[in-house]
């Protein structure tokens, strides 16, 4: 797993830090801490909060940072609760149960403790990092300590192919403790580094003695994870800054540049107000000044980031309430002329970010914007915008155009068994009216003409472009647009539907096409889903001339002009009601028929090549006449070409089972009360695959 050669480079660094003072000066609270630990630590204590004070006295920033304050909370806690808490560490402690569900059953208990007696408090800060931080002062030959950013930056830079999401905490763990027992055997066998630790704790009494270089282990890690982003480092003689950093390292940097190399990039997050500048409304590739100053001609707060930004630094933009999410990335297009900075829109986020998903990570703790929110333009610091862009990327992954496949008609119509006249048609009716609706019986190739459609008249198969959904009877407004949906810690937000984000997603790339699929669009109560955007979808009333404001907030919305909704209709159910004329009228409505005479079909016929399949197609199409001359069904209830496509070779087993179940359960419905013809029909198709 790991790349030992690279591991042998670091270590070499690494044991030169170990030899100076600096590193004792730094690094050796570690072992202090688990020393005063071990000499305080008694769960049975009278005095519960007093006992974790004394125990926790020489933990420092590893408890302790300008955001976070773990130690002291469970403090506080342990003197509201005292005998919960000692429960929630009897439990932790507990060997018998596996190491991912204690700390997360810790974390939980901590909360309910919090919500229970807290009386102002902002947070209990009992997270992942700190809960390890409790075991492996307990079992210090065990247990390592956890940092989500840390281990991250381990995997990748040791070269383990391990990956680290942001949320998937058990897997995260659990992957970070199997790495660092990897890390932990490669060097504790290590003489020399033994030799080095050593020198600074042998003999020591206040100092843990750290057998299994456990905690060698875990400063290491740090030294790893935070800073070897390159290879090549050197040692200067700076005092240590007063810094957000736990501690370890400050005397090592990466080497500084000459004067020949570019400098590097800035980091910002910007703040927009949605209802004066929407950012992700904002067309990518667009360019949107934002003055220094404001209305009054005061400066805009923290200044200096205004000055500081030049070309090319990236840009996180975050819109402020009622949106509080993350929903573009920009970059600085040009640097200030003394009244205005420029922004470029570099890409609308699919799927924007919310505020809460990153308000509690331990690695934004220390972000400009987090400590105070007043202000519209913060730095970010290397590290959190990485962090940001994990986030992000998990489900935002860059779409690379060259890896896009091309579509055209012939593509088209050697998919989908239609004339090259009806796609002529579909595309005609999709630009006069925006919306259409494909209705036909089962089989007849809707959802994937729907699909093949867009990607037709996009000219390539962009599925970032196509969003899919499928009605039913309990779909809502609150599905489709937005509505308040309740939160797991209890209480209720406001959350944006999904014809909402897509509509926002269309907005910001105005020449470029976007299709909302529907299926099943006669499931729903249309207007009910739809609500006010019922007039909105109407071609005429497309685009941002004409806005509604929304029924949950007071946001004017409107429909873009290039996002095209198509939906798919069952004609042969007939438990579904027929779409009243209100929205009937906004849509172009196309018949989607069997397609067994079409060109395409004929020749998926030929290539299949094989009797028996020749007479069951023609039995088909006699049975559809049949279907067609029944006053009781007609064309609506036709059985479509698609159940017999999709294959490569005559198969006798798929076409067998096609015919009793898939076709002969459709009849038995359709003549429930005429058992003799059903039978009837049935007996020709079998016929037809015995013959």
């Amino acid at each position: 797993m790991i790349d030992e050669s690279v591991l042998h480079d670091v270590l070499v660094k690494y044991k030169d830090f170990l030899r100076t003072p600096k590193w004792g000066a730094q690094e050796l609270y570690k072992w202090e801490a688990i020393a005063v630990f071990q000499n305080n630590w008694n769960i049975e204590a009278e005095n519960m909060s007093d006992m974790l004070t004394r125990s926790l006295s020489a933990t420092k920033n590893l408890l302790a940072t300008k955001s976070s304050f773990s130690s002291r909370m469970i403090q506080i806690m342990a003197d509201w609760a005292p005998e919960e808490i000692r429960s929630m560490f009897k439990d932790l402690f507990d060997e018998s149960e596996d190491v991912c569900v204690r700390i997360e059953a810790f974390k939980q208990s901590a909360t309910t403790v919090f919500q229970r007696y807290n009386h102002g408090e902002n947070n209990h800060y009992q997270d992942e990092h700190a809960i390890s931080v409790y075991l492996w002062l307990r079992y210090p030959n065990k247990y390592f300590v956890y940092q989500f950013g840390i281990a991250k930056n381990v995997a990748a830079r040791i070269n383990t192919g391990i990956v680290f999401k942001k949320g998937a905490y058990e897997t995260n763990i659990s992957k970070f403790y199997s790495l660092y027992d990897e890390l932990n055997s490669l060097i504790k066998n290590d003489d020399e580094l033994r030799s080095l630790l050593n020198q600074h704790i042998l003999g020591k009494k206040q100092y843990y003695s750290d057998p299994e270089l456990i905690t060698l282990t875990i400063d290491l890690g740090h030294y790893i994870g935070r800073y070897l982003e390159d290879t090549d480092f050197v040692k200067i003689d700076n005092e240590p800054t007063d810094s957000q950093d736990d501690g370890l390292l400050h005397d090592v940097v990466r080497e500084e540049k000459d004067n020949t190399t570019p400098q590097s990039r800035n980091y910002w997050w910007l703040v927009a107000k949605p209802s004066i500048w929407s950012l992700y409304g904002m067309a990518v590739d667009e360019v949107q000044s934002y003055t220094l100053y404001n209305e009054n001609n005061h400066q805009r707060r923290i200044f200096k980031n205004f000055l500081n930004a030049k070309k090319g630094d990236l840009v996180i933009g975050y819109e402020a309430t009622p949106t509080k999410q993350i929903v573009a990335l920009l970059e600085i297009a040009e640097e200030n002329n003394g009244k205005e900075l420029f922004f470029k829109k570099t890409e609308t986020l699919s799927a924007p970010v919310d505020f809460s998903s990153i308000k509690d990570i331990d690695e934004l703790s220390e972000m400009e914007f987090l400590k105070n929110k007043n202000g519209s333009f913060f730095k970010l610091t290397e590290d959190e915008y990485n962090v940001l862009i994990d986030i992000i990327r998990e489900d935002n992954p860059i779409n690379k155009q060259d890896d896009v496949e091309k579509y055209d008609d012939k593509a088209f119509l050697d998919e989908v068994f239609m004339s090259k006249e009806d796609l002529n048609t579909l595309k005609k009716l999709l630009e006069t009216k925006n919306n259409l609706i494909l209705q036909g019986a089962p089989g007849t190739g809707k959802t994937f003409a729907a699909t093949r459609l867009a990607y037709a008249i996009m000219g390539i198969k962009d599925k970032s472009r196509v969003e899919f959904i499928q009605f039913h009877q309990n779909y809502s407004y609150e599905d489709f647009i937005m509505g308040y949906k309740p939160e797991e810690d209890g209480g209720f937000k406001l959350q944006k539907g999904v014809f909402y984000n897509f509509c926002r997603k269309a907005k910001a790339e105005p020449n470029k096409h976007f299709f909302f699929i529907i299926d099943e669009i006669n499931r729903g109560n249309l207007s009910k889903i739809f609500g006010e955007l019922l007039l909105l979808i109407e071609k005429s009333y497309r685009g941002e001339n004409v806005s509604v404001k929304l029924a949950y907030s007071d946001e004017l919305f409107y429909v873009p002009k290039n996002l095209y909704i198509i939906g798919m209709m069952n004609t042969a159910d007939r438990s579904l009601a027929m779409i009243d004329y209100a929205l009937r009228r906004r849509f172009a409505f196309f018949k989607m028929k069997p397609s067994f005479d079409s060109e395409g079909f004929k020749k998926y016929q030929n290539n299949i090549d094989n009797r028996k399949f020749d007479k069951v197609i023609d039995a088909i199409k006699s049975l559809n006449e049949n279907i067609m001359k029944d006053d009781s069904l007609g064309e609506g209830f036709c059985i479509g070409h698609s159940y017999f496509c999709e294959q490569k070779k005559y198969d006798e087993k798929w076409l067998h089972n096609v015919i009793m179940y898939d076709v002969a359960p459709m009849l038995e419905e359709y003549w429930f009360d005429n058992k003799e013809t059903c039978e009837h029909e049935i007996e020709k198709l079998t016929k037809a695959l015995d013959d």
